[in-house]
Formats: C-alpha cells, sequence, structure tokens
C-alpha cells in the first residue's frame, strides 16, 4: 500500500475531495503511482489527512467512473492499467484551450452557451491514433464515395448502442447516417412528402423549426403542458406529423413520462401519422432512471427516431443519424437512394472503431459524471447568490436550464444588462413560432463548457448585473 504525502489546501476554495482525486489522477497518470497498486483504505486515509470518509469516498468514486481504479470485493481499490493514449498531456489540453478561446469573443469572462461542451475531455490521442489506422487500413478506398446510408460498420455499432441504451429496436438497414439534424430533417420531409401537416412543440428548437420551413411544409406549433406536447392541442390541430424531444424538452427541459409517450404513442396509431423523435440531450440524465425511447416502445412502427454525436463527442465532425420505420424506409430505397452520403468516411469509420474498441462507452459514463458535477454547481450557485427572484426550470438532464427572473427586467435587458458584467446569456424568445406572453422572461444558460469556478464566477456576476437581493 502506498504512502501519501498530499497537503490538502483546505482554504483554496477548491473543494477537499477534487484536490484528492486531482492529486491521485496526477500521481497514476506519471506512472508515480503504478498498475495494480492498492489505494489507502478510505477509513485511514481520512485520518491520515484529517477529512471526512465521505471526501475519500466522492474522489474515489470519481477516479472509478473514469476508469483509473477498479474496485475488488473485499480487498479495496487497484490502480488500473492505463493506456498511454487515454492520458491528455498538459500540452495537448492547453493547445486545445488556446484554440477553444481563441474564438471566443475577448468581451466575455463566461459565455453560458448551450452548444460548448467540455472539450477538455475529449480523448484527443485516442482518436488521432484510430483515425491514423483508419487510413492505414482502408488506404485509397476512403477517396471513394460510401454507402449512401452510411458505413454498415457504424451503423451496426450505433444499432447495438441504441438497443442497449435507449431500447430502440432496429437493424442497420433503418439507419441513416448524416451531416447534422437539419439535413436529415430536409430529407425526412422529402420522404414523408412536404404536402403533410406537420406539428412541432412550442417553444421548439428553432434550427428544426428553420428546416422545416426551408422545406415549404405546413408547420402546427402545438403548447406544452406539464408534461410535454400538449394532446388535446396536438389532436384538435389536424397534424399527421409531430417533432418531439421527449428525454430533456428543448428549450424548456422536462422529462416526458411514460404515460404522456404511451398518449402519444396511441395518437401515432392513426393513417398516415408518425412521430419525430429528436433524443436531444438523452444520454445526459440527472434524476431517476431513463424512460426507454419512444422508438423501443413503439409496437407500430410509427416512430422515426434521431439522434447525434454532436454534444457527446464533438460537435465538429457532424455525425448525425435517423432511424427509419420499414414503410418510410422502403419509401427511402426507391426515390431517394441516389443521393449521396454527406459524412466524410474517415471520421465514420474513426467513430466506428472508437465505439466498437469500448472508448465511446467510456468516454460517456466519464462525461456523465463531469457534467453533473457541473451541473450541481450552477444550481448551487444559483441557489445561494441570486436567491428567490430566479426560478430554476428544467433540471432533470440535458446541458443547460432555463431562468425564470423576477426583477422586471425584459429578457433583452437581462441580455444586456449581463453583457456589461462581460457575461453572455441567451434569449428564449427564439424558440417561440408565436409571440411569448409571460411578463417573467426567462434565460437560457448552457453549462457544458465551463468549469466549476467559471460557473460560479458567472453567477456572482449575474446578481451584481440584475440587481438581485
Amino acid at each position: 500500500m502506498i504512502e501519501i504525502t498530499l497537503v490538502l489546501e483546505k482554504k483554496s476554495g477548491e473543494p477537499l475531495y477534487l484536490q484528492l482525486y486531482q492529486y491521485f489522477k496526477q500521481e497514476i497518470q506519471s506512472g508515480r503511482i503504478g498498475y495494480g497498486v492498492m489505494l489507502p483504505p478510505k477509513r485511514k486515509l481520512a485520518q491520515h489527512l484529517g477529512v471526512s470518509q465521505n471526501t475519500v469516498e466522492t474522489a474515489y468514486q470519481q477516479l472509478l467512473a473514469e476508469g483509473y481504479v477498479e474496485s475488488m470485493p473485499r480487498k479495496g481499490i487497484f490502480v488500473k492499467e492505463i493506456q498511454q493514449d487515454l492520458i491528455i498531456t498538459p500540452n495537448i489540453v492547453s493547445t486545445t484551450s488556446k484554440k477553444v478561446h481563441k474564438q471566443e469573443s475577448d468581451s466575455y469572462l463566461v459565455d453560458f452557451s448551450h452548444g460548448r461542451i467540455a472539450l477538455e475531455h475529449f480523448p484527443y490521442t485516442i482518436w488521432r491514433r484510430l483515425t491514423i489506422q483508419s487510413l492505414y487500413e482502408e488506404q485509397s478506398s476512403f477517396f471513394l464515395n460510401g454507402e449512401c446510408l452510411g458505413e454498415y460498420p457504424l451503423r451496426k455499432e450505433i444499432a447495438k448502442y441504441l438497443y442497449q441504451s435507449r431500447g430502440a429496436r432496429c437493424v442497420p438497414e433503418q439507419i441513416i447516417v448524416g451531416a447534422g439534424t437539419q439535413y436529415l430533417i430536409g430529407l425526412l420531409t422529402m420522404i414523408i412528402g412536404r404536402d403533410a401537416i406537420f406539428s412541432m412543440e412550442e417553444p421548439g428548437y428553432h434550427r428544426t423549426r428553420e428546416a422545416f420551413k426551408d422545406q415549404g411544409v405546413s408547420l402546427i406549433p402545438i403548447p406544452l403542458d406539464d408534461d410535454g406536447i400538449s394532446m388535446k392541442h396536438l389532436t384538435n390541430s389536424h397534424a399527421q406529423i409531430t417533432y418531439v424531444t421527449p428525454s430533456h424538452q428543448f428549450p424548456i427541459g422536462m422529462v416526458m413520462p411514460i404515460t404522456r409517450r404511451m398518449e402519444l404513442l396511441k395518437w401515432a396509431e392513426g393513417n398516415g401519422r408518425y412521430i419525430i423523435e429528436d433524443d436531444y440531450d438523452g444520454e445526459f440524465r440527472y434524476k431517476g432512471k431513463p424512460i426507454p425511447s419512444l422508438q423501443g416502445l413503439d409496437p407500430n412502427d410509427k416512430v422515426i427516431y434521431l439522434g447525434t454525436f454532436s454534444k457527446s463527442l464533438i460537435p465538429s465532425i457532424r455525425i448525425n443519424y435517423m432511424v427509419l420505420p420499414q414503410t418510410l424506409l422502403q419509401k427511402y430505397n426507391d426515390h431517394f437512394s441516389l443521393y449521396k452520403q454527406t459524412v466524410s468516411r474517415l471520421h465514420q469509420h474513426t467513430l466506428w472503431q472508437f465505439m466498437k474498441e469500448g472508448h465511446w462507452e467510456r468516454h460517456l459514463n466519464k462525461m456523465r459524471t463531469v457534467y453533473r458535477k457541473r451541473q450541481h454547481t450552477l444550481i448551487s450557485s444559483i441557489k445561494r447568490y441570486l436567491g428567490g427572484q430566479a426560478t430554476i426550470i428544467g433540471d432533470d438532464s440535458g446541458l443547460h436550464i432555463l431562468l425564470r427572473i423576477q426583477n422586471a427586467m425584459s429578457e433583452k435587458q437581462l441580455i444586456e444588462s449581463a453583457k456589461e458584467f462581460k457575461v453572455k446569456v441567451y434569449p428564449t424568445s427564439v424558440y417561440f413560432q408565436q409571440a411569448m406572453t409571460d411578463k417573467s422572461p426567462m434565460i437560457l444558460l448552457g453549462f457544458g463548457g465551463l468549469t466549476e469556478s467559471e460557473i460560479e464566477q458567472g453567477i456572482q456576476l449575474l446578481k451584481k448585473a440584475w440587481k438581485l437581493r
């Protein structure tokens, strides 16, 4: 068993468990604590450092979640064998951070963008190795056009992942890979037919709404109730197609309960009706047990499933996918199979290897822990600094929350006053097709791309900007 010489800075402001976790992580990465070494028992280490057992337990749980150690029943916690590729060196992190921050405006200290993610945790070295390996294995074939649906090995891995994680049932032949949700929405409207009556949640994702409008389809906004899209309004709308985000409604954030999901599937039994299920932020849930996807619950093949790797991996690879019901798949094969694939074959092959070797699952588990901590910091900071004038909306899952602010400021005034304190926050009015009537505006705060200290700093500045008591 190793001897720990760490001195914790109890007045630094950084949580003790985080200091302890970072110490072990650095020692393991550097090789100073090697493979197979047993970490000290929690009780003994807590006594040695003068901290609570909960502090040690939390640090160990973080190491377990990120795969640095493993727990052996009745034996202890031991360091796992760490591949060099799993280690992100300081140079790589700093180079990446510089690139990210260079793209951001220097006028903001904190940017609560919902589109940013924790790029510093992306396994760059693994991705680079798999990219080079893919080029070596396939050589010149990558410079030719691939399958119109997408590379078969990747679609096979996606089908397996969807069944295991979301309960979705499909075969690789049902999956179409595409560069972005907007591209897939455009393709889908052509498959279904532009003469169909479409609908979507109100409020809803504005880029999807514009994609529908660009196709020239009739689009009806359907209001929400506490459980998601209103079944009363949907039934009365005469819509044939409806677009929903049941895992984390965008932007309000509620998770659609199983009862509403079954009601929606019952509605879809009608002739010519389909549900478009955008599983937005479905990987990141912080409360309760995950509910199976609509596609997995559907006995009648009436759900079109949309998924993406943008939030859980990196946005720039632009790999999204769509699972078509058999009836629509036949229409695609008959009329649209001449459309060429829009995603790089190299990126597809690299992602397939990444998933096949288990890196995807490990990365996802790690990011769930990272984002859960960041969300906790955001919520606790709001409660601590903003008080009763700020109401949190939609904190069950995802990488953003909404704040309803009651200080007599308009949405525009809230954004402008935050800007004066060099904090960027985002409007929610853009997500409404019809004008908002609520007197208390809602502001969107994303947290995926911010550190915990940046989150707390941002909320402290918002307290001053919005003059909250």
